[in-house]
C-alpha cells in the first residue's frame, strides 16, 4: 500500500447497525456492500459473526458476492469468536479478521472485570488465533483513548509481534480532542518499536461532534486507515462520517498530501441508500450530501455563484454525484427519458427491471403533473421494499371523518401468495389501517416511532412514513412512500413487520376475513 494513499474503512454495516432502530435485512445488507463497492472503499467491515446467527449469514453471503474490497469480520478476543469470524470469512477474496479488546483501566476493572496483565494474554492469543486464519489481521484497543499511554503502546507492541497488520486506535467514546488526538498517534509512532510493520487505523466517535476532525488530525501524523459510516450513522451520536472525511483529505489535499482510491461520484447515490434503508433521514444542512449543501439563498451568494462558481463552493457538486440539472419529467415522457434520468441518479436497472420502472413511473405521473428527481428517488426506493417484502401491500381502502368510526380494510397476499383480507375500525384512519394489518400478521409489537414527511412539494406531493416498531428490545424500521398519506403508512408498516420477519421468522397467516 503505497505510503501517501489512506484506507478507507467503512463499518456502516457493522458499528453503523447499532444505532438505535438501524437494523437490517441480509438483502438490504447486501445492497448496502454491493454499492459500498461501486464506492470503491478498501475495507467494508460486513458484521459481527459471533454476535448471532443472522449476523453471521449476513458476513458469509457479503465475503461470497463482494469481491473488490477487503471483508472485515469483527470479533470479540476468544478463540471461540475468532474461529467464527474465519468461518463466516471463508469465501471472501480479500479477508481481514478484526479483534477488539477494552484497554482501558475503566473498562478493565468495572466491565471486564480483569486485570492488565490477562487483557495481554487475551488480545495476543485472539491475534496469533486470527494469525492462523488468515495474513489480514486487525487489532483494536477499545477505549484506547482513555487508557494509560505506556500500557497502550505495550499492547500495541504485543499484538503487532503476534501479528496484527493493522494497529487501530479508537476513541470509543468520543472523548478526545483533535491536538489531543494527534498527540496520542505521535506518542505511539515514538514509542511502539514495532509500528512500522502495521497500518495505523483510527475509530472515531461523535459524542462531541469531533469525530471527523479527530480522523483528520490523525491523518495529518501520519494514520493511514480511517473508519467510519456514512453519514455518520452508529452508536449514539454516531461514528465518523465517511463523506465527510473523503471530501476534506481530497477537496485539501494540499494540506494533507495524501490521496483516496473512492470513487466520490457514488457518495450522494450512498448516502440516500444507507438514508432509506436505515430510517435516518439526511438533515438539510448535513455537510456534503445534505439537501441544501450546494444550494444558495443569500443573493450575494447567489451573484457570486453564477459568476463565478468556485466563489463560493469549494467542490463541484457533480464530483459527488449531485445531477447537474433539477430535470423534471411528466406523464408525456418516454423510456428513455426516464432511464437517462435514473442512471444519472446513480440507478443501474436491468431491461426487465427498468420496464417495472417505467410501469411504476407513468402511475405516479397519472397522479402528479411534475415528477421531480426526489419523486424518482421515491419510487425506486419504494420499488426496492417491495422486492424483499414477503407480505405484499395489495390493497387498502378506509372510510372516516369527523362524525365516522374510522374504518379501513386491508389485502395483503402472504408469502405463499394467497390473498387475505380483513377490515378493522380504530382510533384513526392509521390506527384502522394497523389493526386490519395486525389481524392478518399476528406478530405482537409495539409502535415505538411514526413520522409523515413530504418527499416534495405541493399538494400532489408524494408522502413519506417512517415507522419503528419493537419486539423483544429489538427495533425495526419500515417505510413507505406514495401520494396517499395512509397507502404510505400501510406501506410503512408492512416493511418494518417484513424486517422483523426475516429476522425472527414468518408465522402462520391467520385473517378473520377472507382468504383466496
Amino acid at each position: 500500500m503505497p505510503e501517501d494513499k489512506v484506507i478507507i474503512f467503512d463499518t456502516t454495516l457493522r458499528d453503523g447497525e447499532q444505532a438505535a432502530g438501524a437494523t437490517m435485512a441480509l438483502e438490504e445488507k447486501l445492497e448496502i456492500a454491493r454499492q459500498l463497492e461501486r464506492l470503491r472503499v478498501d475495507v467494508i467491515e460486513a458484521g459481527f459473526p459471533a454476535s448471532s446467527p443472522g449476523d453471521f449469514q449476513a458476513v458469509q453471503t457479503i465475503a461470497r458476492e463482494v469481491r473488490a474490497p477487503i471483508i472485515a469480520a469483527l470479533s470479540h478476543a476468544t478463540l471461540d469468536a475468532v474461529d467464527r469470524a474465519a468461518e463466516a470469512l471463508k469465501e471472501a477474496r480479500h479477508p481481514r479478521i478484526h479483534v477488539f479488546l477494552s484497554s482501558s483501566d475503566i473498562h478493565i476493572m468495572h466491565q471486564l472485570r480483569k486485570n492488565r496483565e490477562e487483557i495481554m494474554a487475551m488480545a495476543v492469543a485472539a491475534v496469533e488465533r486470527a494469525k492462523k486464519h488468515c495474513q489480514d489481521v486487525e487489532f483494536s484497543p477499545m477505549d484506547a483513548t482513555r487508557t494509560e499511554p505506556e500500557y497502550l503502546y505495550a499492547l500495541l507492541e504485543a499484538t503487532i509481534k503476534a501479528g496484527a497488520t493493522t494497529v487501530n486506535i479508537p476513541d470509543t467514546v468520543g472523548y478526545a480532542i483533535p491536538e489531543e488526538f494527534a498527540r496520542l498517534l505521535v506518542g505511539i509512532k515514538e514509542n511502539v518499536p514495532n509500528i512500522d510493520r502495521a497500518v495505523l487505523s483510527v475509530h472515531c466517535h461523535n459524542d462531541l461532534g469531533l469525530a471527523v476532525s479527530n480522523s483528520l488530525a490523525a491523518v495529518r501524523v501520519g494514520a493511514r486507515q480511517v473508519e467510519g459510516c456514512i453519514n455518520g450513522i452508529g452508536e449514539r451520536a454516531g461514528n465518523a462520517s465517511l463523506e465527510e472525511v473523503v471530501m476534506g483529505l481530497i477537496t485539501r489535499r494540499d494540506f494533507f498530501g495524501v490521496a483516496v482510491g473512492v470513487d466520490t461520484t457514488q457518495l450522494y447515490r450512498t448516502s440516500r441508500l444507507v438514508s432509506d434503508i436505515t430510517g435516518f433521514p439526511v438533515q438539510p444542512n448535513k455537510a456534503i450530501v445534505g439537501q441544501n449543501a450546494f444550494r444558495h439563498a443569500s443573493g450575494i451568494h447567489q451573484d457570486g455563484v453564477l459568476k463565478e462558481r468556485t466563489t463560493f463552493e469549494i467542490m463541484d457538486p457533480h464530483s459527488i454525484g449531485i445531477p447537474s440539472s433539477a430535470l423534471v419529467l411528466g406523464k408525456l415522457s418516454g423510456r428513455a427519458g426516464l432511464g437517462s434520468r435514473l442512471e444519472e441518479l446513480g440507478y443501474r436497472l436491468t431491461p426487465e427491471e427498468m420496464s417495472q420502472a417505467f410501469e411504476a413511473f407513468k402511475a405516479l405521473a397519472d397522479k402528479k403533473r411534475e415528477v421531480t428527481d426526489r419523486d424518482l428517488e421515491a419510487l425506486m426506493s419504494d420499488r426496492r421494499r417491495t422486492q424483499v417484502e414477503m407480505y405484499r401491500l395489495e390493497h387498502v381502502q378506509v372510510s372516516c371523518g369527523d362524525h365516522e368510526i374510522p374504518t379501513a380494510t386491508v389485502r395483503l397476499i402472504d408469502p405463499q401468495g394467497r390473498v387475505l383480507t380483513d377490515a378493522a375500525t380504530g382510533t384513526g384512519p392509521v390506527d384502522a389501517v394497523y389493526v386490519a394489518i395486525n389481524r392478518i400478521i399476528q406478530v405482537p409489537n409495539t409502535l415505538k416511532e411514526f413520522t409523515i414527511g413530504s418527499i416534495t412539494e405541493g399538494t400532489d406531493a408524494i408522502g413519506d412514513v417512517t415507522i419503528r416498531i419493537q419486539k423483544g428490545g429489538r427495533v425495526y424500521t419500515g417505510r413507505g412512500s406514495s401520494t396517499d398519506i395512509l397507502v404510505a403508512s400501510a406501506k410503512a408498516y408492512i416493511n418494518a413487520l417484513n424486517k422483523l420477519m426475516a429476522i425472527e421468522g414468518v408465522p402462520e397467516s391467520k385473517a378473520a376475513g377472507s382468504a383466496t
